[in-house]
Formats: C-alpha cells, structure tokens, sequence
C-alpha cells in the first residue's frame, strides 16, 4: 500500500478530510487535477457562514416560482436545455423544502454550523494563516423599506433561537457602518457571527502546506477511477495507479464520476456562479454586503471587491454565459463601490448540491474502505474542517462529536 488513506479532492473538504486524518496518525495521500483550493473553493463568498441556520430552501410561493420561470431573474438562471435533466432533482428539492421537511434539515444541520468556528480557529493559527479571517460579520441589505422591517424582525426571532448576534441598522447606521455604500438601502441586517476569508483559496492552501509539514503527501493527479483490490483500493490516475486501504471521496460536483460506476444513485447537482474582481472606490468595504433582494453579494478580498452571483442551472461543463453577472453589475452600480474590473473574464465555478440540503459524510453502504465526503452546497468552505473531523472520528472508531446519521449515503440507497 502507498498510504493509509488516499483522500480523492483538494479543496476545502477534501483537504480538510486529510487534515484530520494525519493528525490523528494515519498516512495519507491527498490527490487532484488542480493544486489546492482551485476550483470550488476559490470562487465563493469567503463566508465562514455560522448564521446560516436556515437551510436554502426551494421557494414554496408560486409567483416566486413564476417569477424565477421567466429566466430574467438575478438570483437565478437557468440553461433551457438542462431543465429536462434537472426536473427530478428540482422536484425533490421542492418537496423537501416543504417547512417540516426544512425544519428537520435545519436541526440536522445545527450541529455542524456551531463547531465550524472552533474548527477553523484551530487549523487558521496552526497554519500560521490568522491574516486570511475577518470578524466583522455579514450584512444582508434591503432596498424596500417593507421588507426590511418584515425580515429585521424574522431575524431577531431566529437570533433568540438560535443564541445568534444581530443588530438592526436603519439606513442612516448602515452608511455610518459602510461610508463606501451608496444611497438606496433601506437598512441591514449586521450577522455578528460569521466570519470572512479574504482570500478563500489561500485558506485551502494553507490548510494543504500544514497537513504536509505533518506528513501528509499532495500528488497533482487527474484521477480516472477506483477499482477494489484486495483489502484495499486502486485510484487509477493519469501519473499511474496508487494503493491505499481506505479511499475518501471529496470531489465535490465531480464525484459522481466515480460513485456512479460503482453502482451509487445519489442525486447530486450543482448550482453554477459567477464572480468578478474590481477596483475599490473610496472607502470600499469593511465587510461583506448582501443585496437580498438580488441574491448576489459584494465583498472585500485580496483582489479586490468580489461581485459573486447568485445561482445558475447548467450542465457542470458547460460554456459560461455570465448573463447573471452582468445583470448583478448594473444593480450594483451606485451603490456598491465597484469600480474598474481586476479580472480578464468572469470566474465560474460548480457548488455540489443534494436535494435534501445535506452533505453526504460517511461510509459507501456496499464497499468496505471507501467514504464519501461531498455535498456541501453553499457551505464547503464552512463546514469543511468539522466534516473532515467527522469523517475522520467514523474511520477511526472514536465517538463521533454529533450523531452522522443525518448525512449518512445511505439515506440514498
């Protein structure tokens, strides 16, 4: 055998499925395409999204519905030729967003999102990375005065439940907050608990250069399939055939390419986005805004100003048509501090998305030494350092910190 474990993806998750591993003392080979944190965990929001409490539900209102269905909306585009191949996995989205069903998620997911934090401390200060994290939290801004107050008071419910920060600012506060802002929101919800990375792919790496000073081997690869063999698994990859007793499927939107051989039938989709840098006018931005009534957001990172869009459905592979994030450009513009592109062109990228709003974290039901780790939607970059020491507290035989039933591939069978 080449390693203990071979852990199959380099971004947050599958690096941090990695990490834990070789602290806990097994020898690992972490193997993908790309170097880390180049795909997925690059282009998101940079959110360590500890508020995000409430799953990311299917509208359940038919003029919402209507609404998205016309395709000229910011928070959502759809490719018309992927709608067939998406149908079934929309419809179980939808029904599994019914508020019950969402209720449920959203406990299952409490566990998680209260130890991303403590997770992420540990391994920022171990990887010598503290300069990567903000603490000044989220801003989620309103344009309509009704609104605005409708979900101002939504949010100081969920904030008592929930043992949550928040702060209500009315449009006077919140340029007090944000001088960079324009004049046209009405207020902002200020989330005290998230934290933000200023750089979410440095983040990954240097996640990648600590789980190598413990031991760990990172092989830039392009894995073409498992195969059993023996008491183990052989990851056949462009650079020859590796060995290892147990295998870790973190390849986020591209692992079903190899589950799906193998005979697994889970539902896995992506939701495409979009994003830009540019030139900060003024004062920019201490923290990240969120224009909510356009679902994109604008935030402060290495490059620059980040404009990251909303959701696309489309073919994982298929050509961008950055449509969506040049509607979210002209909203912006005179209120956000956007000034000239940093960027050639547009950015996008794949979040692997299951239709019941979980990851999919535990052991492949019918072959031994293989477990997955995938699934994270919106909240990779979150909740990859507590799923990795889940995974890792399952392969290991130590009692897992939280019940993994919830997120077990079983629930696909």
């Amino acid at each position: 055998m080449d390693a203990d474990v071979i852990v199959l993806g380099a971004g947050m998750v599958g690096v941090s499925a990695a990490l834990a591993l070789q602290q806990r003392g097994r020898q690992v080979w972490l193997l993908d395409r790309r170097a880390p944190g180049e795909e997925t965990s690059h282009g998101n929001a940079g959110l360590l999204e500890r508020a995000a409490v409430i799953p990311y539900g299917f509208p359940r209102q038919l003029s919402s519905v209507l609404r998205l269905a016309a395709n000229r909306s910011p928070d959502v585009r759809y490719h018309p030729a992927t709608l067939p191949s998406y149908a079934g996995w929309l419809w179980q989205y939808w029904r599994e967003s019914a508020p019950a069903r969402l209720a449920a998620t959203g406990r299952a997911m409490l566990p998680l999102l209260e130890a991303c934090l403590p997770e992420h401390d540990a391994w920022i200060r171990a990887a010598g990375v503290t300069e990567l994290r903000r603490s000044e939290g989220l801003l989620e801004a309103w344009r309509g005065e009704a609104a605005f107050f409708d979900e101002a008071a939504n949010a100081q419910r969920i904030a008592r439940e929930y043992g949550l920060g928040v702060s209500v600012l009315d449009a006077v506060a919140l340029r007090q907050a944000e001088p960079g802002l324009g004049q046209g929101f009405s207020g902002a919800i200020h989330w005290h608990d998230p934290h933000s990375i200023r750089d979410p792919g440095a983040l990954v790496r240097g996640y990648a250069a600590y789980f190598q000073t413990l031991g760990g081997v990172l092989k830039q690869c392009a894995v073409q399939g498992l195969r059993q063999a023996g008491n183990g698994w052989q990851v056949h990859t462009d650079a020859g055939v590796y060995q290892a007793r147990e295998v870790v499927l973190a390849l986020g939107p591209w692992s079903d390419d190899l589950y799906t051989p193998l005979g697994y039938r889970i539902p896995l989709q992506v939701k495409r986005g979009y994003h830009m840098h540019y030139h900060a006018r003024g004062p920019g931005l201490q923290r990240t805004v969120v224009d909510m009534e356009n679902s994109f957001l604008v935030a402060p990172m290495a490059r620059g100003l980040r404009l990251a869009t909303g959701v696309e459905l489309a073919r994982r592979d298929a050509p961008p048509t950055p449509n969506q994030l040049a509607q979210a450009e002209a909203l912006a513009q005179g209120l956000f501090p956007l000034g000239e592109r940093v960027d050639a062109q547009p950015w996008v990228g794949c979040r692997p998305c299951l239709p019941d709003m979980r990851p999919v974290i535990g052991a492949a039901p019918r072959h031994p030494g293989l477990w997955f780790c995938f699934g994270h939607s919106h909240l990779g970059l979150t909740l990859g350092p507590v799923s990795g020491r889940l995974l890792a507290e399952m392969m290991l035989g130590e009692k897992p910190f939280t019940d993994p039933e919830p997120y077990s591939p079983a629930r696909f069978a």
